[in-house]
């Protein structure tokens, strides 16, 4: 096996899912691209479901994670705000903690998982 396991976390209010890896990609290109379809064209994901995506993050906080600017192709754009950029580096932290605690008990894991595990199967509880 070529690669370890690792931690994914997702941060969900019952069964609401707030942040997650996707949500936290998505905030990362947005800062590197300057807008919501340069982000969404360098994670390969449609304009549509980034915005959704931004809207939910936008909706679920206590204020927006981005704010965009109208105007089309080379006039519009958006940016990360303060609580955005507060939002992502908590999730990071909280991933790291994780990766730290769970260090001894993924290597036990891998101990165990097979030499050429095969892909999952759609739907397939995790």
């Amino acid at each position: 096996m070529t690669t370890e396991p690792r931690i994914r976390i997702r941060v969900q209010l019952g069964d609401l899912p707030l942040f997650g890896p996707g949500k936290a990609a998505l905030l990362g290109a947005i800062a590197d691209a300057g807008s919501i379809a340069g982000a969404a064209r360098n994670l390969g994901m449609s304009y549509r479901r980034a915005w959704l995506l931004v809207d939910s993050m936008n909706r679920n906080f206590t204020g927006p994670l981005v704010t965009a600017s109208p105007g089309g192709r080379g006039v519009g754009g958006a940016r990360v705000t303060e609580l955005g950029r507060r939002v992502l580096a908590a999730y990071q932290a909280v991933e790291a903690d994780a990766a730290r605690a769970a260090g001894r008990s993924l290597t036990d894991l891998q101990t165990m998982i097979a030499a050429d595990p095969g892909p999952s199967v759609a739907g397939e509880p995790e």
